[in-house]
């Protein structure tokens, strides 16, 4: 077994089994958070976040400008432009499945928002006040399936290991900053990130999984 270099079957079934751990670890959170244990170090890391703001006034506008970067506007501009370009590189199939994935992961995180119900931080702790229900996390969520999709899809254009690595940890980089960036405004409790993570990993895994898998069946037509 080749692990530098898997087939694409052992490669799908690696990111299968990744997409199953990521929901898995959505599930759990999700489960921890109904029972409100969640509650001390939510609370706790909305005073943290406050305190540093406090300390540190230029922390909260360099928030604000990356928080920007997971807004519904700003993922749905780079998701067209993303679909154009695949598009025009004859990758229209790839181009279909970035929609796809970021139009259902949308629709999928609306309705956990609406099903758990979850209220936002108290307004007097957040630097950026904002309406809505709060588990999971919109821009944790879509950050995590726009960046790491378009990341795993950039790094397959590549050949070398630790430049496919390197690519996909970047596009990991911008997911995690941007969640970071909704507990450090008081937008969002810490585990409504974390579980935004966690289901934005596994929906971008498993949608690479089913685009794989019809582009074998179509190699197979041919």
């Amino acid at each position: 077994m080749n692990l530098r270099n898997p087939s694409p079957r052992l490669r799908r079934w690696l990111v299968f089994a990744f997409a199953m751990l990521a929901l898995s670890l959505f599930a759990a959170l999700a489960g921890e958070m109904r029972e409100d244990d969640t509650r001390h170090w939510d609370q706790a890391a909305l005073l943290q976040a406050q305190q540093w703001r406090a300390a540190h006034p230029l922390v909260e506008a360099v928030m604000r400008e990356f928080s920007s970067l997971g807004s519904t506007p700003v993922l749905t501009l780079f998701t067209v432009l993303a679909a154009i370009y695949l598009a025009c590189v004859g990758r229209p199939a790839r181009a279909v499945a970035v929609s796809v994935a970021m139009s259902t992961g949308a629709l999928a995180v609306t309705a956990l928002k609406a099903g758990f119900g979850r209220a936002r931080p108290d307004p007097e702790f957040a630097a950026l006040v904002q309406e809505g229900l709060s588990f999971p996390s919109g821009h944790a969520s879509m950050s995590a399936v726009f960046y790491l999709t378009v990341g795993v899809l950039v790094a397959q254009r590549h050949d070398g290991l630790h430049l496919r690595a390197f690519v996909v940890a970047i596009a990991a980089f911008m997911a995690v900053l941007i969640g970071v960036t909704r507990v450090m405004l008081g937008v969002h409790w810490a585990s409504d990130v974390l579980a935004g993570w966690a289901f934005g990993a596994g929906w971008a895994a498993l949608w690479f999984c089913m685009a794989s898998q019809l582009k074998e069946v179509r190699r197979a037509r041919v």
